[in-house]
């Protein structure tokens, strides 16, 4: 039997003549709730200009040294790795003659020379080692936040919405993982991936995996708590008397509600990731050679610092600018899917300059607060 969906993520509605709505409701009415996050995030400066710059890192790392497809030989009965080039002239293990005696040949955006970010003592360009070591993280960072979403989602949820012993199991379980060093317990598993050909031919995949295996508690956490308090609410019950499953109830009208929870805690796992990824690979239980990551460069330049300083400059400026996209986002979705958020959608001072333009009399439209929160009404009163 199909049952109605009672999920509460509506855009506010007057109930009757005498209702009245706020500024902010009146311009929202009639907008569904993705509609008003998307225009809330949209509007957060930081949260956008890190997106603009977490794309340019992804396209520019993934097209200019190309990617590494895992592959069954067949004809050899054993994995291999087939590359599929970009557009810059090395690889990360190909070496060149040294120029410019290995420092950068970086001059502007215009003109890059052979090695923008040097080269080592033996000639490797530091410019493919840095992207295919970005590569890495960022394929670390998205396969992680989603295995880690996925599994304290469930757990979070089955153990919220049934609470009693299957409560206490799930959040016992999940205390035991809690208590061991998520370092020491991501370094004993990343080294036994390591051991196995198969999971070593995956690389970042393998690493992603175990990660995200001991990743997902903090989520799970926060996800029972969410549950605890939605499960009391008037449209859960409602979907009850209807005759839903409880699958039904946790997945179509629980989990809608909780998103902003869950997507906010997601950016931050995964912005935790990169930097987990780079602590496991300096101490060389991360990705193994020949495959390159952020924090494998940092170790293996880490002698070179006070003589040769740009190779330990660039994976770490690396690192630090995607935790930081990363963390901005997270901030852009947490005051999109506030509900408490009291900025209102489209009076930003851009919008109330177009609307005062546009407009007949010059005045600024109805429903504009860009005079102290007066509105054109107000202003009326004010000349009479």
């Amino acid at each position: 039997m199909t049952t109605p969906n009672f999920t509460e993520i509506t855009s506010p509605q007057p109930h009757g003549p005498g209702d009245e709505l706020t500024i902010e409701q009146r311009e929202t009415i009639g907008l569904s709730q993705g509609q008003i996050v998307w225009r809330r995030f949209v509007r957060h400066t930081g949260a956008m200009v890190s997106t603009a710059v977490l794309l340019v890192i992804v396209l520019l790392v993934f097209t200019s040294v190309g990617i590494v497809v895992p592959w069954w030989d067949f004809s050899e009965g054993k994995f291999t790795q087939i590359q599929v080039p970009g557009w810059w002239a090395y690889d990360w293990n190909s070496i060149a003659p040294i120029e410019n005696g290995g420092n950068p040949t970086f001059v502007s955006l215009f003109d890059w020379g052979s090695h923008p970010f040097g080269q080592d003592e033996i000639g490797r360009d530091i410019f493919a080692r840095v992207m295919r070591g970005t590569q890495q993280s960022l394929t670390v960072m998205f396969i992680y936040g989603i295995l880690a979403a996925v599994i304290g989602i469930i757990v979070g949820g089955i153990a919220g919405y049934y609470r009693g012993w299957v409560d206490n199991v799930l959040m016992r379980v999940t205390d035991l993982f809690l208590v061991i060093p998520t370092l020491v317990f991501a370094a004993v598993l990343g080294q036994l991936a390591g051991q196995n050909e198969v999971l070593r031919a995956y690389g970042a995949v393998s690493l992603a995996v175990v990660l995200g295996l001991v990743g997902w508690m903090s989520l799970a956490r926060l996800v029972r708590g969410e549950f605890l308090t939605l499960r009391e609410r008037e449209f859960v019950d409602a979907a009850r008397v209807a005759g839903a499953s409880g699958r039904r109830i946790i997945f179509r009208h629980i989990l809608p509600n909780a998103l902003g929870v869950v997507i906010v805690s997601t950016t931050l796992l995964m912005s935790a990731a990169i930097i987990l990824e780079a602590n496991l690979s300096f101490l060389g239980f991360g990705i193994q050679p020949p495959d390159v990551s952020l924090g494998q460069i940092v170790q293996e330049y880490q002698g070179a610092f006070a003589t040769r300083p740009w190779l330990f400059w660039f994976p770490g400026a690396f690192i630090v600018a995607i935790a930081l996209c990363i963390n901005f986002i997270g901030d852009g979705l947490r005051d999109a899917f506030d509900p408490r958020q009291r900025k209102i959608p489209g009076n930003g001072t851009w919008s109330r300059m177009w609307r005062t333009l546009t407009s007949r009399d010059g005045r600024p439209t109805k429903g504009d607060t860009s005079t102290g929160g007066a509105s054109t009404g107000d202003a009326s009163k004010a000349d009479v």
